[in-house]
């Protein structure tokens, strides 16, 4: 037998572990407490047991990622044009693989772009056949998607993210500049457009992060990525594409946090239910999933903190299959990020990936007992929420009713009654708190707004109650 095919016993000297031995050692802890005192809930009310065998996991696996490692995705909103060409570049030349950008015309939310002169500025020097640009743009995603496709032009092969998101820009904001449909269908008739010019190119972001930075529950947030998939492939399948081409042009967009067993699960959750999705369609095919960090964990108080939550929300994306990954920068919660923040944000992601080597299993929490029943009671979780959105007519006809609404309300309120009770702490506020943290640097830029596009399509707008972005630290307030 050759070395390398030796087995090495390292547990023959022990009893094998039996539950009956860990049950009488677990009466002496509780004193005769009923065992149900251990388990636990997550605010989706899936149940968390204190020991897990492999029965618990069977059925449970979640479809295994296309290929290894993920995309690290720098973000960058800067509103001035020129400073943000500057941090792409930089960003590029030292790591990161794409970018995320976003554009706001009045620079409050993102850089100040309005045309395509304004974009090419931004992207200056950047190979668009190399480096993927991911929009985010609002209600103008569809003239952005022009303008960049327009810049691509030499470039057919350009694998661009054109992240088209009216459903999101519409739940953020409680109005639409006309009605949300139309921005469907006008969204949806550019995609298929520019979809046969850019073959690798992908078209809409199917998003659940608005839902999630309000305060929803992972499976709440699932359930909306999910609709609003299937929204954007009627929209697209109206405008000529096949069903299979549709689901190919969507990614999912969730957020990762600092609780990583509960973001590994999410992510390896919401591919089950894209499968059940695709699958029932006739057009089965793995997800894509462009994970971020979240924003409602990151705090003012103690910004150092921040670098622990965003490399376990980092590990979690990488743990749990995501394509491609936007790591927020530990100051985010104060202002625009300076040097060294976008630099730990991007350097936490090369560090994972080189470093620690998560890339390099597709996916490692397969065969872990906790997590694949995590996996599978998220996902059935996500699914009856799904099929609740889809009974009322679809995510446009949910979120105007307010049925999405409610369900974040209420989960915040939930979030909050934790928070308060101390079952959910928040370091550097509600535990731990440092009487003497050190400054942070923080970016300070006025925005200049510059001349756009009217996003407003005939018709009387659409409504709904707006998802408001909330912030743990708040709640703790």
């Amino acid at each position: 037998m050759a070395l390398d095919d030796a087995v090495i016993p390292l547990a023959a000297d022990f009893a094998a572990a039996r539950r009956e031995d860990w049950l009488k050692l677990v009466d002496k802890t509780i004193k005769g407490a009923a065992l149900d005192t251990l388990v636990s809930h997550t605010a989706d009310g899936v149940a968390i047991a204190p020991l897990y065998r492999a029965e618990d996991a069977a059925g449970a696996a979640a479809p295994r990622p296309a290929g290894l490692g993920w995309d690290v995705r720098v973000a960058v909103r800067h509103p001035d044009p020129a400073r943000a060409n500057a941090e792409i570049l930089d960003g590029l030349a030292n790591g990161a693989a794409s970018l995320r950008l976003s554009l706001d015309p009045t620079g409050a939310a993102g850089t100040a772009v309005g045309s395509e002169a304004d974009l090419a500025r931004v992207l200056d020097g950047v190979m668009l056949d190399v480096a993927p640009v991911a929009l985010d743009a609002g209600f103008l995603g569809a003239k952005a998607a022009d303008w960049l496709g327009a810049l691509a032009k030499a470039s057919p092969a350009a694998p661009l993210q054109f992240h088209l998101d009216p459903l999101s820009a519409f739940a953020r904001a409680g109005v639409s500049p006309g009605p949300i449909e139309s921005h469907l269908i006008g969204s949806a008739t550019v995609g298929a457009r520019l979809a046969t010019t850019y073959p690798r190119a992908g078209l809409f972001l199917a998003s659940g992060q608005a839902a999630h930075e309000a305060g929803a529950t992972d499976a709440e947030e699932i359930a909306v990525a999910a609709a609003s998939a299937i929204a954007y492939a009627k929209a697209l399948v109206r405008a000529g594409l096949s069903m299979d081409d549709a689901f190919a042009r969507i990614t999912l967009g969730l957020a990762v946090d600092a609780d990583y067993f509960a973001s590994i699960a999410k992510l390896r959750a919401a591919r089950q239910v894209w499968a059940q999705i695709t699958a029932a369609c006739g057009a089965p095919r793995p997800a894509r999933i462009e994970a971020r960090s979240s924003g409602r964990m990151l705090t003012r108080s103690d910004a150092w903190t921040n670098l622990i939550r965003l490399t376990a929300a980092g590990f979690a994306a990488a743990v749990g299959g995501a394509d491609a990954l936007v790591l927020g920068a530990f100051t985010d919660a104060l202002g625009l990020p300076a040097p060294l923040a976008r630099r730990q944000a991007r350097n936490t992601q090369l560090i994972l990936a080189e470093e620690a080597g998560l890339g390099r299993v597709n996916d490692p929490a397969a065969g872990t007992w906790h997590l694949e029943r995590l996996t599978a009671d998220l996902a059935a979780a996500a699914w009856a929420r799904f099929q609740a959105i889809e009974a009322a007519g679809g995510i446009a006809r949910a979120l105007e009713a307010g049925l999405v609404a409610d369900a974040v309300a209420a989960a915040r309120d939930g979030l909050k009654a934790r928070i308060a009770a101390g079952e959910q702490k928040i370091l550097g506020v509600t535990q731990f708190r440092n009487p003497d943290e050190a400054p942070v640097e923080i970016e300070t830029a006025a925005a200049v707004p510059v001349a756009a596009p009217d996003p407003r399509l005939p018709g009387p707008d659409s409504r709904c109650p707006a998802l408001t972005p909330i912030r743990y630290e708040d709640l703790a307030a």
